[in-house]
């Protein structure tokens, strides 16, 4: 028996282009289209039409037009979201075909706070772009660290450097407030002396926290020592103790005490130090870069 059914057809959805995607992430990112066209080298008018093609495609508008600045609408806002991802693996697909000669081994050293928060993702982009390249992670004071690369034990390295104005080796990657930090609601932060949990002698950290509380004004007890960032956190936890924490990381329970009387410390910088140059810890410090780029966005 012969069907007759005419065979049903999918309707096919557009392609998003790459070049579209990352003109508007541009634009987001610098605030105006103006701005955006001199960083990428095309007129206002051109990066106007692509987006004007782009909202036609999606059925909706991605930016709010003001007199001096644009604004994200909602849509815009979930396609900035995947307009980042799509880029980068984009960025992934091509290097693993472009770049498969890039292999070696990176020795890399970190502290403890940057070796939990930043780099098991940054590692494991990384392990997607290089494959045949093996990372060895040590996770140290930023001390050792840098006599590790100075010995040549260590290929690169991030390493805390303290206030911003002191010297400084190897490239600046991160620049962010300390801030004293304790349990929400706890009662730590109104004791006297302040029980304070800090790193050992050694830590640029400590130094300067502990300045922070003497010119203050403010008596303290060292009641906790540690080199760990989560056994800081575990004593604020358990409101045994405050301690000096990177802004970026209070989060409930947690909460910064600067409106709680307690003194600002300052800002501190992590650099990236490298002990050799290649086409492997090229590759890692890009990404490294990246990644606290997108972390201050």
């Amino acid at each position: 028996m012969h069907d007759s059914t005419p065979a049903i057809k999918a309707n096919k959805l557009p392609l998003l282009d790459n070049d579209v995607l990352r003109t508007f992430v541009t634009i987001t990112e610098c605030g105006s289209f103006t701005r955006a066209a001199g960083q990428i080298h095309r007129t206002p008018a051109a990066l106007s039409m692509q987006i004007k093609r782009l909202e036609e495609m999606i059925g909706t508008a991605v930016f709010l037009r003001e007199s001096r600045q644009i604004r994200l609408t909602s849509g815009g806002e979930m396609l900035l979201s995947y307009s980042r991802r799509l880029l980068q693996l984009n960025e992934e697909a091509v290097q693993q075909f472009l770049a498969p000669s890039v292999k070696g081994k990176i020795s890399f050293g970190t502290t403890d706070d940057v070796g939990t928060r930043i780099l098991p993702k940054v590692l494991a982009q990384f392990a997607r772009s290089f494959p045949s390249v093996q990372v060895d992670v040590e996770v140290s004071s930023s001390r050792e660290n840098l006599a590790r690369i100075d010995s040549n034990e260590l290929d690169m390295a991030l390493v805390i450097i303290g206030n911003e104005g002191e010297e400084v080796r190897g490239a600046i990657v991160h620049s962010e407030p300390l801030v004293w930090a304790g349990c929400d609601g706890g009662i730590a932060a109104g004791k006297s002396p302040l029980p304070v949990a800090i790193a050992k002698q050694g830590c640029v950290w400590r130094r300067s926290a502990l300045d922070s509380l003497e010119q203050a004004g403010k008596s303290y007890r060292v009641a906790y020592t540690c080199d760990h960032a989560s056994a800081q956190e575990a004593a604020m936890l358990a409101d045994l103790a405050i301690a000096p924490v990177p802004a970026s990381l209070v989060r409930p329970p947690l909460k910064s005490l600067e409106k709680d009387g307690l003194p600002i410390i300052g800002k501190y910088q992590i650099s990236l130090v490298r002990s050799c140059i290649n086409p492997h810890t090229d590759a890692l410090a890009q990404h490294i870069e990246d990644a606290f780029a997108n972390l201050e966005k």
